[in-house]
């Protein structure tokens, strides 16, 4: 029995200094983030325990918690799917990202908390990271267009209703952005937010929409600069070009046909370029005499 005791004691003793030397750490993108937008962090996990970890083996390896500074409840909706079975030597280092939004209530503005804590299997115990805060702030609208899509019942059934917009965030302390939503007609349900990009304050996007309800959008995110994208009517970025002031300023034009492209400026290509950008082929070397 004293044999016993004094195992379990060493054991609990052990642990609290196994634990401190596998470090938890949560990191966001971005501070600020719009309701309804992408919430992903990334979770850093640092083994430095001396031994190789077994993780990712059951639900509950990874949960995370979110919390309002604002003191109201943030409603859970489920856990993050996270189980992918993986080994994590010591002195090593492994990343699992995780998109946060559909799981937990985030619709209100407010300053929030989220911590994640990592289950370690083997040592029957669990290590939880430092809290990491974040903002959801709210967007101005700029533009907003309702528009009609085939219902999902049938040819025999009513066109669905949606609705596209604009806003712009402006409570970012160094950078204004412009952001597109979609949403069901009377908004009450968010189909997609995402960021289209930086926006000077002096600038105002052309907006256009082509005979299939695609968006098109050209806004000015930089002095001499200006963004290009096409948006599909499900909220999918099928183009995304990048344009330079030259001898005259890029801007949207609509032909006979009802096509819509941009005219002016000069394009130049990015990483960012959707669909990606080729770069030029190589000149072949001159010929020898």
């Amino acid at each position: 029995m004293k044999a016993f005791f004094l195992a379990v004691f060493i054991s609990l003793a052990w642990l609290p200094g196994g634990l401190a030397q596998v470090l938890v750490e949560l990191k966001f993108d971005r501070e600020h983030y719009l309701p309804g937008e992408t919430l992903t962090v990334a979770v850093r996990i640092t083994n430095r325990s001396g031994q190789t970890l077994h993780l990712g083996g059951e639900a509950n390896w990874l949960t995370f918690s979110v919390e309002s500074r604002d003191s109201f409840v943030v409603s859970k909706n489920g856990e993050a799917p996270v189980v992918e079975e993986f080994t994590l030597e010591t002195s090593k280092v492994a990343t699992k990202r995780v998109d946060l939004a559909p799981y937990f209530s985030l619709t209100r503005e407010g300053r929030y908390r989220a911590t994640a804590s990592v289950r370690i299997k083997e040592w029957s115990a669990q290590t939880t990271s430092p809290p990491k805060d974040f903002d959801i702030v709210d967007g101005a609208k700029i533009w907003t267009r309702e528009f009609g899509v085939p219902a999902s019942g049938g040819a025999n059934q009513p066109p669905e209703l949606r609705r596209y917009s604009l806003l712009q965030a402006n409570s970012l302390r160094s950078e204004i952005r412009l952001y597109f939503r979609l949403s069901d007609g009377p908004e009450s349900k968010l189909m997609k937010v995402f960021p289209l990009g930086n926006m000077v304050s002096f600038g105002r996007p052309e907006i256009e929409l082509d005979g299939n309800n695609r968006l098109h959008v050209l806004h000015q995110n930089g002095a001499h600069a200006s963004l290009y994208s096409v948006i599909t009517p499900a909220g999918d970025i099928i183009k995304r070009q990048s344009f330079d002031f030259s001898a005259t300023h890029p801007r949207l034009h609509l032909d006979r046909e009802g096509n819509i492209s941009v005219v002016g400026g000069s394009r130049h290509l990015t990483k960012d370029d959707v669909p990606a950008a080729k770069a030029p082929e190589p000149e072949p070397p001159p010929a020898k005499p």
